[in-house]
């Protein structure tokens, strides 16, 4: 009933506390329909994690940015919410709080999605399950790798990629000037 990519993106938010592989998860997902398809609210999810990615590494203003748009689309998209399994209201509240914390300058510290569905719920607790996973834990604050992933991560695939687009590009160009 839930896409992989979803049960996936709940676990790592949940167990890994790995903001940023969520990202990646939805973006993939969500960019995988086609445009005239894609559904916001993804968008809203991938930004929450996006935001508690930047709180963790102390970028308040990244954090109020993105927490701040993923609020408003999960007010404006409330029943996609709750057809994610999701409560709209709880979540809506906690992003609330959240923010209210940042302006405040408090210390980041995990926070959950709630899920109100069962099916959901089964989902996700099986999906841990198969990972051999705890249902929820804290982020490791210790673990350097994951607070900077963005900066530390493999990126040649993706240089190598530009590189070839540039190289593709030239040989356009040479070709049309000919």
């Amino acid at each position: 009933m839930y896409p992989q990519p979803y049960l996936d993106y709940l676990v790592q938010f949940h167990v890994e506390r790995d903001y940023f592989e969520c990202h990646e998860i939805l973006e993939e997902y969500w960019k995988s329909a086609p445009p005239n398809e894609r559904k916001p609210v993804w968008v809203g999810l991938i930004q929450i994690a996006v935001g508690l990615y930047h709180q963790r590494r102390g970028n308040h203003n990244g954090a109020i940015k993105m927490l701040t748009s993923a609020l408003a689309l999960v007010n404006e998209h409330q029943s996609d919410i709750r057809q994610l399994g999701l409560d709209s209201a709880v979540l809506n509240e906690r992003l609330v709080q959240r923010l209210e914390e940042l302006k405040q300058g408090k210390a980041y510290h995990s926070l959950s999605l709630p899920i109100a569905d069962s099916r959901l719920q089964q989902a996700y607790e099986e999906a841990c399950l198969l990972r051999n996973s705890p249902k929820d834990t804290a982020s490791n604050m210790e673990d350097f790798y994951l607070l900077n992933k963005h900066t530390l991560r493999d990126r040649s695939d993706v240089f190598a990629e530009r590189s070839r687009q540039l190289q593709i590009r030239e040989e356009r160009r040479k070709s049309q000037a000919d």
